[in-house]
């Protein structure tokens, strides 16, 4: 139901940008967001987007990542920017209804290395 892509490997400084598409039998979003997952670490938040438009970011990423997305199209993007070797995790993909559904997607890999 939700299908993410746009991860890799990046040199640090690099750039990538992370999509993620909600399929039509999820509706109603109230927020989508990307969380990651370090080896040996808790999933965390790195950026929300509102269905009215706002946004949040965990501190380590302000400046650096932006998420941006299309309401029409239940996509939502992660651009990403000045990334560092603390950066490398997997990204998930995460949607929150109005009615209290949570859905996450596979989880993608980013690698920040040189």
């Amino acid at each position: 139901q939700l299908q993410a892509c746009g991860g890799g490997l990046v040199q640090p400084g690099g750039s990538l940008r992370l999509s993620c598409a909600a399929s039509g039998s999820i509706f109603s979003i109230s927020v989508m967001g990307w969380y990651r997952q370090a080896p040996g670490k808790q999933r965390e938040m790195v950026a929300i987007l509102t269905s009215g438009a706002g946004t949040n970011y965990v501190d380590s990423v302000k400046g650096r990542f932006t998420i941006s997305g299309t309401n029409a199209k239940n996509t939502v993007y992660l651009q990403m920017n000045s990334l560092a070797p603390e950066d490398t995790a997997v990204y998930y993909c995460n949607v929150v209804t109005y009615n209290g559904y949570v859905y996450w997607g596979p989880g993608t890999q980013v690698t920040v290395s040189s």
